[in-house]
C-alpha cells in the first residue's frame, strides 16, 4: 500500500473497538500505519454474559480475556489507561497515561448505567454494567442468603430481589436467578419458597422486540419458577428499603435487601463533552459510521446512533453485540479504504435475529424470522456467545471460552 504512515487510534475494547482491532491488523502491515488501542482494563468482557455473572451462574473470570491474547502486539500498541478528553479538533485524545495524537479515531467507549433521574437509583440499587459491578452483585446476593441461614432473627427481606426492567437485561437476569437460587437454598438451607423476585417494569408491555406469543412464554416459565411481575408500574424512587413505585394514583413501597436496576444504558458520558448533537451519550453518524463534520472520525457500539426507515419514522438502531460487532467489521475495511483514499461505501445493518435465555436450558427468540422456545432457543444462544468469541479471537480462543464444553 502507497500511503505515508497515519496514526490510528481506537477507543474502547468492547465488541465494537475489539472486532475493528481483529479485524485491522489483518489487513495491514506494520509499515502501514501506527495503530493504538486505549482501554481501561487490560481485558476484554463478553458484556452480553454479565447477566449471568450478576447472579453467579457464572464465574467473573469465564466472561473475560486478556486484551492480549487477541492483539497482535507487532501490529497494535495496547495501553492501559482511561480516556478522559476526546479533542476533535487538535486531533488529541487525553488519557490517565499520556496524551495521543490521531490521524483517524474510532470511538467505541461502550455503555454505562441510565437510571433516567430516578431519586436514589443510584445510590441504593446495583446496576449491572461491567465485570466488577457484576461480582457486586452476585457476591451480595449470596451474603443475604448466608446472613438469612445464620442469623436468629430472620429478615425476609435478605431473600428478596427486586429487578427494575423487563427489557432484554432484566429478562435474562431473572432467568439466571431462577437457576442460581435453588443452588443458594440448598447451600445455606433456606425455605425455596420464603425466597421472593419481583420485577418491576413501568412499560405496559415487556420486550417489545418480541411477539405476544413468546412474551407470553417467558412471563409463564418464569411465573412458574416464583418471579411476580409487575408491569406497568414506574418506579418513582429506590432508597434503602428497595423501590418506590406508582400504584395507579397510590405510591408503594416495595421491600427487598438486593434491587437490581437493569431498565436501560446509554452511551459513555465522554461523548456529550466531545460532540455536539449527543442524546442519552449517542451520537447519529452518518452512513459510513463517521461523524458530521469529521471525516478522520469513527463512532461506533454504544456511543453511536444508527438510523432506520425513512423520513419521520427514522428511529435508531438498539445497540446490541450483534450491531456493534458489524460495525467494527465494517468499520476496519473502511480505515484501509481511507487509507488509500478509496471510497467508503455503506454500512449495512444485517439482523440475524435475537434469542434471550431464561436460565442455561430454556430461551426465546427469533432466529432468521422463525420463532423459537425451549432448549432449542437455548442451543442457539450458545451458538451466537460463542460466534462472538470466535469472531474476537478466533479458533483458539472459541475452544477456551466458548459456551459447549
Amino acid at each position: 500500500m502507497g500511503f505515508e504512515r497515519k496514526k490510528v487510534v481506537v477507543l474502547g475494547a468492547g465488541y465494537a473497538g475489539l472486532q475493528t482491532i481483529t479485524k485491522l491488523q489483518k489487513k495491514v502491515s506494520a509499515q502501514d500505519c501506527d495503530i493504538t488501542l486505549i482501554n481501561k482494563n487490560d481485558y476484554h468482557y463478553e458484556a452480553t454474559w454479565l447477566h449471568e455473572a450478576s447472579a453467579g451462574t457464572l464465574k467473573t473470570q469465564d466472561v473475560l480475556y486478556p486484551i492480549a491474547s487477541v492483539v497482535d502486539a507487532s501490529k497494535v500498541d495496547f495501553v492501559k489507561a482511561e480516556v478522559t478528553k476526546i479533542n476533535r479538533d487538535e486531533k488529541t485524545v487525553e488519557t490517565t497515561n499520556g496524551i495521543f495524537h490521531f490521524d483517524i479515531l474510532v470511538v467505541a467507549l461502550g455503555f454505562e448505567s441510565e437510571t433516567f433521574g430516578i431519586s436514589g437509583m443510584k445510590e441504593h440499587a446495583f446496576q449491572i454494567e461491567n465485570v466488577n459491578t457484576s461480582r457486586r452483585i452476585a457476591k451480595h446476593i449470596e451474603e443475604r442468603f448466608a446472613h438469612y441461614a445464620q442469623s436468629t432473627d430472620k429478615d425476609d427481606k435478605d431473600l428478596a430481589i427486586l429487578v427494575g426492567g423487563a427489557g432484554f437485561t432484566g429478562i435474562e437476569l431473572l432467568g439466571e436467578l431462577t437457576d442460581r437460587v435453588p443452588e443458594l437454598c440448598k447451600k445455606y438451607g433456606v425455605d425455596p419458597a420464603k425466597v421472593k423476585l419481583t420485577c418491576v417494569e413501568a412499560a405496559p408491555k415487556m420486550l417489545p422486540m418480541f411477539s405476544d406469543e413468546l412474551v407470553n412464554y417467558v412471563v409463564e416459565y418464569l411465573e412458574a419458577r416464583g418471579v411476580e411481575f409487575k408491569i406497568a408500574t414506574p418506579i418513582v424512587a429506590a432508597n434503602e428499603h428497595g423501590f418506590v413505585v406508582k400504584n395507579g394514583e397510590q405510591e408503594e413501597q416495595l421491600y427487598a435487601n438486593t434491587v437490581i436496576w437493569a431498565a436501560g444504558v446509554r452511551g459513555s458520558k465522554l461523548m456529550e463533552e466531545s460532540f455536539e448533537g449527543v442524546k442519552r451519550g449517542r451520537i447519529v453518524v452518518r452512513e459510513d459510521n463517521r461523524i458530521d463534520g469529521y471525516d478522520d472520525i469513527f463512532v461506533i457500539g454504544d456511543c453511536s446512533a444508527v438510523m432506520a426507515g425513512e423520513g419521520d419514522n427514522k428511529r435508531p438502531y438498539p445497540t446490541t453485540a450483534q450491531i456493534a460487532m458489524q460495525q467494527g467489521e465494517f468499520t476496519a475495511d473502511a480505515i484501509v479504504k481511507l487509507l488509500n483514499n478509496q471510497p467508503l461505501g455503506t454500512f449495512v445493518y444485517n439482523e440475524r435475529g435475537t434469542v434471550a435465555s431464561l436460565g442455561a436450558n430454556d430461551g426465546v427468540g427469533v432466529v432468521m424470522g422463525k420463532e423459537i422456545t425451549g432448549k432449542k432457543a437455548a442451543f442457539m444462544k450458545k451458538v451466537i456467545d460463542t460466534r462472538a468469541v470466535f469472531k474476537l479471537g478466533g479458533t483458539g480462543l472459541a475452544l477456551k471460552k466458548g459456551k459447549f464444553l
